[in-house]
């Protein structure tokens, strides 16, 4: 847990890697989850085990990740060969999103009340109030 600023109320099952991320309070963070630098998590949101969040990721206020949920930040569209050229890109979760276990997002904002079911792949941005799943994913209903 390193350059980590963690609320007193936050509840960490270790093992865990963190660094330089944001825990805001009464997060929850399950065991074997990595949340790597500048991620911001919001209030009363919890992160189930196995999950992996990569930089540039800002998680709202009550949310839920299932089981193994995994962000990536790079589109892999960098000049061939040169990985010093890399472009990552940031993703926003809103405020009382669900995200079903085994998913992957890229880099997308995804709005509030959302519903993302198990084992999708979000390559697209989601409006608020909306259920999706699949894959790729793709708005099923609208709350």
């Amino acid at each position: 847990m390193n350059n980590c600023i963690i609320s007193p109320t936050t509840q960490i099952i270790n093992p865990v890697n963190l660094y330089g991320c944001t825990l805001k309070e009464n997060t929850f963070v399950g065991p074997f989850t990595e949340i790597q630098k500048d991620v911001i998590i919001g209030k009363n949101t919890r992160i189930s085990s196995h999950c992996f969040i990569c930089s540039k990721v800002s998680i709202g206020d009550d949310c839920f990740l299932g089981h193994s949920v995994v962000f990536t930040n790079d589109l892999f569209d960098w000049p061939e060969d040169d990985m010093k050229n890399s472009i990552f890109r940031p993703t926003t979760i809103g405020n009382n999103v669900r995200i079903g276990s085994n998913s992957t997002l890229l880099p997308v904002k995804i709005g509030n009340n959302v519903i993302i079911g198990a084992g999708s792949v979000v390559t697209k941005d989601v409006p608020d109030n909306s259920i999706v799943y699949g894959n790729p994913a793709r708005i099923k209903q609208n709350k």
